[in-house]
């Protein structure tokens, strides 16, 4: 798995609203330690509100990567920016980036990478080599899945949020990210939906390897096994993970499934049901031990409405992580 060094110079370019800076909001939110600055050309407005450096002042300032915090609709890298991450290179950064283009593909920051030793990270793709099969052998250590009733509802969020809690409480616990930003939150990682199918399972696997006894890893979850659309990725994640430990995660008033207007979002006990199925084909010991309810822009007391509703329907402890904190969901791991 590739490592990426920190701390980060955020690459806003010349974002206009248009652009999505998701990427660079998230990692600034979970690691602000990791976000030294950020660099920005003419014309950009985006501010994330940290110090604004160009490269030679970010290099002497220690910063070792260049992470592209923001992403077009296409996740292509707009002309515009080639020069200046050109010279990002030569400055002696590195360059992340979670887009569907690879770095490497662009010869000017392939040459530029080669000719003064820097790396270029492409998170959302496979960093070389072979990649492993699953074996569905029993590693050693514990872990804890985040599942969901669909896509984009705060599975990252969750995963992040009790990895700090188990920290906090001086339990050993290792985030373990599935997705592009999650891996540029943690400095390492592979975006498991650019993995092929045989291989997924087996990658993460790899994701999570045998650790200590006591250890919990906290691993990012990716869409449902009931979604239509990409289910496969959840099925090998849900094998590969080998989970002690599943906290089902929704987001609160949602009614249909992301992208399948048609298709309505299953009942919490349907969806813990069918992802329990899936994880005991390689844990039979595998466990629902909690639920995680998104109530983002929710009134505080619809928000723990929600969380009351989502309650009884599991009899599972329920707390929304990021609002209130994570304690009712440590509480809920197995020997804790």
């Amino acid at each position: 798995m590739r490592t990426i060094a920190k701390p980060y110079l955020l690459f806003l370019g010349d974002a206009g609203r248009e652009f999505g800076a998701k990427t660079a909001q998230g990692v600034l939110h979970w690691t602000p330690e990791d976000c030294l600055a950020q660099f920005r050309l003419p014309g950009c407005e985006i501010d994330l509100g940290l110090p604004d450096m160009d490269f030679p002042m970010a290099q002497a300032a220690r910063a070792r990567t260049v992470l592209i915090g923001v992403t077009n609709r296409g996740g292509v890298l707009p002309d515009a920016w080639v020069p200046p991450l050109v010279q990002a290179l030569a400055a002696g950064l590195d360059i992340v980036a979670g887009l569907h283009q690879r770095l490497s593909d662009v010869p000017e920051l392939a040459q530029a990478a080669a000719a003064h030793g820097r790396a270029l990270h492409d998170v959302r793709h496979w960093p070389g080599g072979p990649m492993p099969l699953a074996t569905g052998r029993k590693r050693t250590g514990r872990r804890a899945l985040m599942v969901g009733t669909d896509c984009g509802v705060g599975k990252k969020f969750t995963a992040l949020a009790l990895q700090r809690e188990l920290d906090a409480r001086g339990v050993a616990a290792t985030f373990r990210p599935t997705g592009q930003t999650g891996a540029l939150i943690a400095g390492h990682g592979t975006a498991l939906d650019t993995i092929p199918g045989d291989f997924i399972a087996g990658v993460a696997e790899a994701l999570s390897p045998d650790n200590d006894p006591d250890h919990w890893d906290v691993i990012e979850g990716q869409a449902t096994v009931l979604h239509p659309t990409f289910a496969a990725v959840t099925t090998g994640l849900v094998h590969g993970s080998q989970p002690d430990a599943l906290i089902l995660c929704h987001a609160a008033g949602r009614r249909t499934m992301r992208g399948l207007p048609d298709w309505a979002v299953p009942g919490l006990a349907e969806s813990l049901q069918a992802h329990l199925t899936c994880a005991r084909l390689t844990n039979p010991a595998a466990r629902s031990v909690a639920v995680s309810v998104n109530t983002k822009g929710l009134p505080d007391a619809e928000a723990r409405a929600a969380i009351d509703r989502a309650a009884a329907e599991t009899n599972l402890p329920t707390t929304d992580p990021v609002r209130y904190g994570a304690a009712v969901l440590a509480d809920a791991l197995p020997g804790s």
